[in-house]
């Protein structure tokens, strides 16, 4: 059966806003790019024909104990760089570069802990997109693409101790229909009549599909079908692309959340471990359902720039840093979230300065995104090959402390971290500006003070003992990654609530429960011309204090922080999630000795509620 042209490449990549420029930080030490210096000692290789098993957060699925890493064929087969697709649009994909990729990760990265090779979009489809179906309605590969069809692919494969990975838009194909007389395999009486809806409703990103309707058991059963299939191929790894709520679709049409439900259900009578992975831009207000029923889910739209390289800082490698943090709680043992593709490895190709490429691959690992690369693994460059090996940052990605976050506010110098399991803190500096800056990471905004000792991860260096801070000389999009090992003191603190009555709230500010919140209550109304001012902030002589402010927030939202009667600074505190998490930020703020106010002014905007805040009992 063959269906008409359906087009997986995504629609127009929509527009995101410059981000806004904060407040310069000071002073410098030497900044640096990784250089292409041989990684320690090698990580030891996965098995090969079946997943890695785990507990899963929830107890369900038993797959995804770390993000899996490994390669994909999307990024080149979607590019226009020159050579790569010659016989058109996502030529590319075909049997031979698939087998050559594969054998190129065996013996370049898969020592590393790249072990998954994913076949994307188009394997069942030819040169014309025009998509190929069995007599049950299920995708069938094309055999000019594949002439040995899907199961020998999973088995060279394997043959290389790695994980194969297959790729299918949500719902039922309308090629695969056939005028609804279309039996379904393993089920008498099914038909594809019988698991759609009468109206033929459509669902999935491109409208490419009919909606399933599971209210009838035979759509259960089509999804049993093709599970099995793959199963049956030897596949360990399925993305299911199109999702919804998400995939810039929104409505019952586009709820799939029942077909990833049933496609976990058809998954585990198969008896054969397959990672589910979500795609694309899901919906974080599902994000409960994502981690129920999938190992991974894709947080953002393509990072691909459908240009003549693979992607570019634009469009649309930077947006990570703006949305990622929202995310940053729902990531876990049994299921990550997804950046997307990791293309760092092929310099020119990658349309990528250096400092970008390893600012892209910093940002992944803090994330603890799944480190997939798009890249043509037949020409890594030495630098790619240096960013992709270096397993001290690929452990940051592998290891068990929590997901990073922004630990200053939203802008073109962000610092972000988390805390390690051993006491340390994994801490990245980023400049996202278009000209070199000086970035600086306080001790304060982690919660010690005094002295620690600081390694580079990127060039293997022990830096030695920093006081209080480290500042790094950064260039244009630049970051450096470093381990942080306190040997000071926790930070005194005085801590004040926003709902106090000691405060002063204007406008529409005014108090709300919170359970999350400290004293259980925040100031929220934070808009239209609005203010919460902490009253009566004592502090023992003059200086410049970093003040940690506990926040809710459901979307990035901006505020002007000032102290006693400053003209303060308008910044955007990144998303905590939903209207029920509570992250912190640190402002750095200049406060007198003896009694000070700190003022919240939402200006016009809408603002993030406020928990508290907690000044440094010292400068």
């Amino acid at each position: 059966m063959r269906s008409s042209p359906y087009r997986a490449r995504r629609g127009a990549l929509p527009g995101f806003p410059r981000r806004t420029v904060r407040a310069t930080l000071v002073l410098a030490v030497t900044a640096g790019l990784a250089t292409a210096v041989p990684a320690t000692a090698a990580q030891a290789a996965t098995s090969s024909s079946t997943s890695t098993t785990a507990t899963s957060a929830d107890g369900t699925s038993g797959l995804a104990a770390k993000p899996y890493m490994g390669w994909s064929s999307w990024s080149m087969q979607s590019s226009q760089y020159p050579g790569l697709n010659p016989d058109g649009n996502y030529s590319y994909l075909t049997e031979a570069n698939i087998l050559k990729q594969t054998d190129a990760l065996a013996s370049k990265l898969k020592k590393y802990g790249y072990d998954h090779v994913n076949i994307d979009a188009g394997w069942w489809m030819d040169r014309n997109w025009t998509s190929e179906f069995d007599q049950y309605g299920r995708q069938t590969p094309d055999p000019v693409r594949f002439p040995h069809g899907m199961k020998s692919v999973a088995d060279h494969i394997h043959s290389k101790g790695l994980k194969a990975g297959i790729y299918l838009p949500v719902g039922l194909e309308k090629g695969a229909y056939g005028g609804g007389k279309v039996s379904i395999w393993n089920a008498p009486g099914c038909t594809t009549a019988d698991i759609v809806y009468p109206d033929l409703r459509t669902t999935n990103g491109w409208d490419s599909a009919y909606k399933l309707n599971f209210d009838n058991p035979c759509a259960q059963k089509y999804i049993d079908s093709q599970a099995q299939t793959f199963a049956d191929w030897g596949y360990d790894f399925l993305k299911l692309d199109g999702v919804g709520p998400g995939s810039f679709k929104s409505g019952d049409n586009y709820n799939n959340v029942a077909d990833v439900a049933a496609w976990q259900k058809a998954i585990a009578a198969t008896g054969r471990p397959i990672h589910l992975e979500l795609s694309w831009s899901l919906d974080i207000g599902h994000a409960a359902d994502w981690k129920k029923y999938s190992n991974g889910w894709r947080i953002e739209t393509d990072v691909e720039c459908y240009c003549d390289t693979l992607v570019t800082w634009e469009n649309s490698v930077n947006d990570r840093w703006n949305d990622a943090p929202a995310w940053s709680h729902k990531a876990g043992p049994g299921g990550w979230n997804d950046l997307d593709s990791l293309d760092v490895g092929n310099g020119a190709m990658d349309g990528l300065t250096k400092a970008e490429r390893q600012s892209y691959m910093t940002l992944w690992a803090i994330n603890k995104s799944p480190l997939y690369t798009g890249d043509d693994l037949t020409q890594l460059d030495s630098y790619g090959l240096s960013l992709l090996t270096n397993e001290e940052v690929i452990a940051v990605d592998q290891n068990t402390s929590p997901v990073a976050r922004p630990v200053t506010p939203m802008g073109d110098e962000q610092v972000w971290g988390t805390r390690n399991s051993d006491g340390s803190y994994t801490v990245a500096l980023f400049n996202l500006g278009d000209s070199p800056a000086s970035v600086t990471a306080d001790w304060a905004s982690f919660g010690f003070t005094g002295a620690a000792a600081v390694r580079d991860l990127w060039n293997h260096r022990n830096l030695g003992t920093y006081k209080n801070e480290i500042t790094a000389a950064l260039p244009a999009h630049g970051s450096r990654l470093f381990t942080v090992k306190p040997d000071g003191d926790p930070l005194a603190t005085t801590g004040y609530e926003a709902e106090s009555a000691n405060n002063t709230l204007t406008g529409n500010a005014s108090v709300a429960t919170c359970d999350a919140c400290s004293g259980g209550k925040k100031a929220g109304n934070l808009y239209l011309d609005s203010k919460l001012q902490f009253n009566d902030v004592k502090v023992k002589k003059d200086g410049i204090y970093t003040v940690k402010v506990a926040y809710v927030s459901g979307d990035p939202r901006s505020v002007t922080v000032y102290s006693n009667d400053g003209n303060g600074t308008k910044l955007k505190f990144p998303s905590t999630g939903d209207w029920s998490t509570v992250d912190t930020v640190s402002v750095q703020l200049a406060l007198k000795a003896g009694s000070n106010t700190i003022t919240f002014d939402s200006g016009w905007d809408y603002s993030p509620d406020i928990d508290r805040i907690d000044v440094p009992k010292s400068a």
